[in-house]
């Protein structure tokens, strides 16, 4: 984890501010900790705003909570602050995968170090889904490395729901497949080891898989139908 910028008298570290929520960094009861605090959204009326608010904070415990029972090593929980709708959480001192991927797209990939963590990803996933788990949000962003044991921390589980369809754990998949693409597509084809990790610790990855091909095959359709209906305006404006 990165730190941006100082907040206040240095006691509290503002680490990023996403749409939903900040992350600061505080000493808790001794311990190096992260706090993630909900703020409010002006457009809502005060009472509702308050109670989808500490409806997503009380899911999101939940949902980091049931991981960690489904094997998926993440930051433990430390606090719940119904008052102040913030999450405390450990400290995890380590790198974000993005910035190892991006690292390995800038000076060379280490084969041995990609295929391990592609591994825990596939395998981290495939325990979360077998559990009836969907993170919501898997991008390389929300993963960290531990340092000294490397060991994969899942993170950020603000859009986390339970589901054992397969259609949800094949729109998990391919969020993350995206965000590889997007992100990573000099590290080669990543999502194949995941998959292929996947694949070896799930006992219900059949279905999913299946609806993860149905669904990059509608693409491609959809893809196609408004390449087709745009062949007039290439043929006349040729460019």
């Amino acid at each position: 984890m990165d730190v941006e910028e100082g907040v206040g008298d240095g006691s509290l570290v503002l680490l990023k501010q996403g749409a939903e929520a900040k992350v600061f960094e505080l000493n808790f009861v001794g311990r190096r900790s992260v706090v993630k605090e909900r703020f409010s959204k002006k457009y809502r009326h005060p009472m509702l705003d308050a109670k989808l608010t500490l409806k997503r904070l009380n899911a999101e415990a939940r949902c980091m909570t049931k991981a960690r029972r489904l094997g998926v090593c993440t930051p433990a929980l430390y606090a719940v602050d119904p008052v102040l709708h913030s999450l405390t959480f450990e400290y995890v001192d380590g790198p974000a995968v993005k910035d190892v991927l991006l690292e390995f797209g800038s000076n060379g990939i280490v084969e041995e170090r990609l295929d391990d963590i592609a591994v825990q990803i596939g395998d981290a996933i495939a325990k979360l889904h077998d559990g009836g788990l969907i993170h919501g949000d898997l991008t390389t962003s929300n993963m960290l490395i531990r340092n000294v044991v490397n060991q994969l921390v899942l993170i950020d589980c603000g859009l986390s729901f339970t589901s054992t369809l397969p259609e949800d754990k094949a729109v998990d998949l391919y969020v993350l497949e995206r965000a590889l693409l997007s992100m990573h597509s000099s590290c080669g084809n990543v999502m194949d080891r995941i998959l292929a990790a996947y694949r070896k610790s799930s006992k219900q990855w059949s279905a999913t898989f299946n609806k993860l091909a149905q669904g990059a095959i509608l693409l491609y359709c959809i893809l196609g139908f408004a390449l087709f209906r745009l062949l007039p305006v290439i043929f006349v404006f040729p460019f």
